[in-house]
């Protein structure tokens, strides 16, 4: 069957992410302990299919509570499918988002853009810096070098990282061609942005258990013995830094 061919894909692009990506997935992972260790929470922020990622590590079991997802409904498709492809090429959107966020000098950022070229992904990295966050992108190095900047300043995401890592999908995300298509089939972005994301935070709480702190991270919700207090208990800290904790809400 046709889809074999598919999970093929993807495992030789998770192939190549371990073989070539690994020294900046670990120098990634050092960003990120380093501000978990100085009290900084790790903003993250995606366009169109990309904030799928943003929010891939966001209250997630077994991950970082210090995750501040910047969102935005404009960017998320809520408002329409192709006002999301508008949005994100609008100049001054990522500036009134993160104007609203507590960024400080002790944070990073995350920022996921597959094609690393429009303006929102770029703004929100150069807004980052000059807040004194650094930033970690994920992005196709491929298509990015290969494509012309929609931002003002010419630049393209990887330029402006203090750590740009490669997803190593081809370039149009796509894998298979199929007779009778003319286009591709099968993205691969996401299961190759969700793969470093979620990297990159295993070698962030390896690096602090190493340094010996004891980091924020969060029991599944659906397991036995964990209760709202129980994650209250790990999100309190970050309360006035994360948009999208609602702390007052109990469950059974």
């Amino acid at each position: 069957m046709i889809f074999k061919n598919y999970i093929d894909g993807l495992q030789s692009v998770l192939e190549r992410i371990k073989r070539e990506q690994e020294q900046n997935i670990g120098l990634a992972g050092k960003i990120v302990a380093e501000s978990i260790s100085k009290g900084g929470v790790i903003h993250t922020f995606g366009t169109g299919h990309s904030h799928l990622i943003a929010e891939e590590i966001f209250f997630r079991a077994g991950g970082i509570a210090a995750v501040n997802p910047i969102l935005d409904e404009r960017l998320i498709f809520l408002k329409g499918a192709l006002e999301s492809t508008r949005a994100e090429r609008e100049s001054g959107l990522a500036r009134s988002l993160i104007e609203r966020e507590d960024v400080r000098n002790v944070d990073a950022a995350i920022i996921i853009s597959n094609s690393g070229r429009n303006a929102a992904p770029v703004e929100m990295a150069l807004e980052m810096k000059k807040r004194g966050a650094r930033v970690i992108a994920i992005t196709n190095l491929e298509q990015s070098s290969s494509s012309e900047s929609r931002h003002a300043s010419g630049k393209r995401l990887y330029e402006l990282a203090d750590v740009a890592i490669d997803n190593c999908v081809p370039t149009g995300d796509a894998l298979i061609a199929l007779d009778g298509l003319s286009t591709k089939t099968g993205a691969s972005s996401t299961v190759a942005g969700a793969a470093i994301a979620h990297s990159i935070i295993i070698e962030a709480l390896s690096e602090l258990v190493q340094n010996g702190v004891n980091p924020p991270v969060l029991q599944s919700a659906n397991i036995e013995g964990t209760t709202a207090d129980t994650l209250r208990e790990v999100l309190s800290r970050y309360q006035d830094r994360i948009r999208y904790l609602d702390l007052e809400t109990e469950f059974e």
